[in-house]
């Protein structure tokens, strides 16, 4: 009977409310499942029966791995065993309800059986399957006093969306291939099927170009620094470049084949016509400039005007420049092999357009193209190397920008700006998004807003976060819907997908793009897999801490930012400031001081806005869950608040 009080009442994908265990903590949330009475308690003998077939060989390889070595049991693997525990079969005939990467998951008293129509709904199968363990599964030591169990189930489970990506700058911040291949297996277990690598940018070139080989001799290096990254002065000419690194092209096969293995698509994108001073630095007659206004690879310098859209140096690519297009050929030749995925991502982000305005090689094109705007000549760059891009068996994809002046017949959007006064599929000016745009335009799209999936965005006050210019909390990230508001049904079918980017400008290390990627990856994932009318914040919530401890178990870092109340100042009618805190999670206590010591839960509770005692300097806050601390310790000056309160009425004048 006691056992009874352990279970609580969840919503699933179905429209049916049904207990199930509170253990059962998915992430993302399957499509539907059922707990049935008992558990599959794991024997010190385990049979693995699977289907003989090489894509899922490194499956089976980690699967044994995770299941050995924190048991200490023996794992083998059969073709045929009929005293198989744990069988992984394909269907003879095709469930159509799973499609190519959906699964079925069977767990009873003495079997577990997963189901899938193809190889990746196996291998979906399996990480599904490891989170009904306990968390010391993951663990990569022999682990004693664990009872290795799994709660008996039923689960029907498959995507809502093929595309579910996560983009990692190793440009702006360089990362190892044993990097990114750790944050592969991250991403992996989390279904989430597409790596965007952007490895090129003003601040180095990632990717070794044999035919050009000072892209990576001149362009992956640097001066090194650590800091604001965006306000370091302009090095001297002679300052020693010592910061970077790339990868070879055996590095490259190696991380694509890594990634195919644990079901992962690699896209690279080659960063043109802006965001180019790395191979500007290597080939300056590349830009209209012919070099002038270079001052060598980015290292963390301000090299544009972000108020007035102006660029102080010139990182943009010649439209008018034929050797431009003869150098992006050559690129794209040797790009195109390394990578089996069908799309390559050619940017055309912020191209601010300073020194083409002051070329007469692009007024002479325009003259000759009939071009009226910048922005046409974009289009022109854009739909000439997207001939480029077809021309080696590929797809183009672009970020939104590439509407503006047209866009190609074929090309592909990635739209990150959201709503923004743009030029709707009829012409005329209006505040839509990219996304939308392109779709009833019939062109691909992936999803991709700042506003819900910038995971460079502070996770919590910017008086705890490495500062950039906005803020996302993980509940901003969960209410996300890749599917654009009022998109009519007909063009649904363009919204390939979505995923969250990751720009490392002020991430400095592989732990610290971890934290910035976990937790809000696991929205991104439940976003993109899971059915969006069956969102739930709490029990989201309470599945993100069980995934918490899996991390705790791996060393993987994440960030406890949800923890964190937000500081709302307002100033009253005296000019005395009020201060509001709001928890992300419900359910937590917030203790506060005002007399600098460092609260505990014998503090008093928050319950209503505050007002500032007489010569109070600054509030100390923390919250607490069940008389326990969770959050952390958050020292807020008060002159800080005030000064947001006075801005927050300035905007409001």
């Amino acid at each position: 009977m006691k056992k009874f009080f352990l279970f609580i009442c969840l919503i699933v994908v179905s429209t049916t409310a049904f207990c199930i265990d509170s253990s059962i903590a998915i992430v993302p949330q399957p499509v539907k499942l059922e707990q049935k009475q008992g558990s599959f308690i794991l024997p010190h003998n385990i049979t693995i029966q699977t289907v003989e077939t090489t894509d899922l060989k490194q499956t089976l390889v980690d699967l044994q791995k995770r299941l050995s070595v924190p048991t200490g049991y023996k794992v083998s693997v059969s073709g045929n065993a009929a005293n198989a525990v744990i069988k992984l079969e394909l269907n003879k005939t095709e469930n159509k309800t799973l499609g190519d990467e959906g699964y079925t998951l069977s767990v009873a008293p003495k079997t577990i059986t997963i189901k899938a129509n193809k190889p990746a709904g196996i291998f979906y199968g399996v990480q599904t399957l490891m989170q009904l363990f306990p968390p010391q599964i993951e663990d990569s030591v022999l682990v004693k006093n664990v009872e290795w169990k799994a709660p008996c189930v039923e689960i029907t489970d498959y995507p809502r969306f093929g595309w579910r990506g996560l983009m990692f700058d190793v440009a702006r911040h360089f990362f190892t291939k044993k990097e990114v291949e750790a944050y592969i297996d991250q991403m992996s277990k989390y279904k989430l099927n597409l790596l965007h690598l952007h490895l090129t940018d003003d601040e180095g070139w990632r990717i070794e170009i044999k035919s050009l080989p000072k892209l990576t001799e001149v362009g992956a290096w640097s001066v090194p620094g650590v800091g604001q990254f965006g306000t370091f002065p302009v090095p001297p000419p002679n300052a020693t470049r010592t910061y970077g690194g790339f990868y070879t092209q055996d590095d490259i096969k190696e991380m694509v084949q890594y990634a195919k293995e644990r079901f992962v698509n690699i896209m690279p994108e080659i960063d043109v016509p802006g965001h180019s001073l790395a191979a500007i630095a290597a080939y300056p007659e590349l830009s209209c400039s012919n070099g002038v206004k270079n001052i060598g690879v980015a290292s963390g310098e301000s090299i544009k005007d972000w108020g007035t859209h102006t660029a102080i140096y010139d990182d943009n690519l010649c439209p008018a420049n034929e050797n431009v297009y003869d150098f992006l050929d050559k690129v794209l030749t040797e790009v195109a092999a390394l990578f089996p995925f069908e799309y390559i991502h050619m940017g055309g982000d912020e191209t601010f357009k300073t020194f083409w305005q002051s070329s007469d090689a692009i007024t002479a094109l325009m003259k000759k193209e009939n071009l009226k705007t910048y922005e046409e000549v974009q289009s022109y760059f854009e739909k000439r190397l997207e001939k480029i891009v077809e021309s080696k068996g590929k797809k183009f994809m672009g970020w939104d920008e590439i509407l503006e002046g047209g866009i190609g017949p074929n090309a592909a959007v990635m739209s990150w700006r959201g709503a923004h006064d743009g030029v709707s599929a009829t012409g005329a000016k209006e505040n839509v998004d990219g996304g939308t745009v392109a779709a009833k335009m019939g062109h691909y799209v992936v999803m991709s807003p700042t506003e819900y999936v910038y995971l460079d965005y502070m996770q919590s006050d910017r008086l705890m976060e490495p500062h950039v210019y906005a803020s996302l909390r993980l509940n901003k990230v969960y209410s996300f819907d890749p599917m654009p508001k009022g998109l009519p049904d007909e063009y649904q079918k363009y919204i390939l997908g979505a995923q969250g980017n990751l720009w490392t400008e002020q991430v400095f290390n592989f732990r610290q793009a971890e934290y910035m990627t976990w937790p809000r990856a696991f929205a991104i994932a439940e976003d993109t897999w899971s059915p969006n009318q069956n969102k739930n914040w709490d029990d989201f919530v309470r599945r993100v801490e069980a995934q918490f401890k899996r991390f705790d178990v791996e060393e993987v870092k994440y960030a406890p930012s949800m923890y964190d109340p937000d500081f709302i100042p307002s100033l009253n009618a005296d000019s005395t400031l009020k201060i509001t805190l709001k928890n992300e999670v419900n359910g937590l206590e917030i203790h506060y001081s005002f007399d600098n010591s460092y609260p505990d839960k014998f503090y008093p509770v928050y319950k209503e806005p505050l007002s500032v005692p007489n010569y109070a300097t600054q509030i100390k806050v923390i919250t607490y869950r069940d008389g326990k601390p969770i959050g952390r310790m958050i020292s807020m000056p008060l002159d800080e608040l005030r000064r947001r309160a006075e801005h927050r009425n300035d905007d409001d004048d």
